[in-house]
């Protein structure tokens, strides 16, 4: 009787054991923290920020230095383009033809020829581009040359042949025809008119007692001038140019003396100085 008693009671420990580990998970799930249950459910309307290393980028700097060649730089020299260019300017006095006339005294007589100097200056162009092919520049430039006399019996009176010295302003408008627009390397031929102004003439000083004249004036001047060159793109809006004019000059030139009535002392003197101008210098495009 005691042995069926203590069998039941043993059956029944174990079935409560049982039931008890069965509702163990369900009893654990209830029991876990909200704060849990939300990161395991996506159900939050928030989303995270991007990632600023990956996504964003640092603006590109716009600026060009003035020695820099950019994306933004134009190519060659084109339409509406404008440029200032200094230059080293050569001049080569041909002296082609000249003749002197002295009237009045024993020399009186056609005889001799006369030359001028060579000489080198700076230069200032101005340049426009109307066209992708056609521009027009003005060069400014001043130089100053010494005018002596050859083979002519005056010659004795004058100190080494020396008639004087003098200044020439020949601005020069030219009208170019531009071969290769927009390119870095730009071949062009143009032609031009010059007009040669004088100016500061002055006149030798041969002995005092013999001078044969006090006054030197060459005569305004005007020819046609044709030339040849070429632009060459640096750097940016930089650019190299080489040019080359030959200008046709026949100028007259006045030597008297004003206060010697006995002698006369006048030289009429013509020189064809038809210059050629060799020039090279940097430009800027504006």
């Amino acid at each position: 009787m005691q042995r069926g008693t203590l069998k039941t009671s043993i059956m029944a420990l174990g079935l409560l054991a049982g039931s008890a580990y069965a509702q163990t998970p369900a009893a654990t799930v209830a029991t876990m923290p909200q704060q849990t249950q939300g990161t395991v459910t996506a159900t939050s309307p928030y989303q995270a920020a991007p990632d600023a290393t990956v996504h964003l980028s640092a603006p590109k700097s716009q600026s060009c230095g003035i020695f820099e060649t950019c994306e933004n730089t134009k190519i060659g020299l084109g339409k509406g383009d404008f440029l200032i260019r200094l230059s080293a300017l050569g001049v080569i006095t041909n002296n082609t033809s000249s003749s002197v006339n002295i009237k009045g005294g024993p020399a009186a007589g056609n005889q001799g020829h006369i030359t001028a100097t060579n000489q080198v200056a700076p230069e200032f162009t101005f340049e426009y581009f109307f066209t992708d092919n056609i521009s027009l520049d003005l060069i400014a430039a001043s130089t100053r040359h010494e005018a002596k006399a050859h083979n002519t019996s005056a010659q004795a009176l004058l100190k080494n042949g020396d008639l004087g010295s003098f200044w020439v302003l020949p601005p020069t408008l030219t009208v170019a025809w531009h071969f290769r627009p927009h390119k870095r390397f730009n071949p062009y031929l143009g032609v031009g008119l010059t007009v040669a102004f004088f100016h500061n003439a002055s006149p030798a000083q041969p002995n005092a007692s013999l001078r044969l004249f006090d006054h030197l004036k060459p005569q305004t001047t005007v020819g046609p001038s044709f030339n040849a060159g070429f632009d060459y793109q640096v750097v940016g809006n930089w650019f190299f140019n080489m040019d080359v004019k030959q200008i046709l000059l026949h100028t007259p030139i006045y030597v008297n003396h004003r206060d010697n009535p006995t002698t006369g002392g006048r030289i009429h003197a013509r020189d064809s100085i038809n210059p050629t101008t060799v020039s090279a210098g940097i430009e800027y495009r504006f």
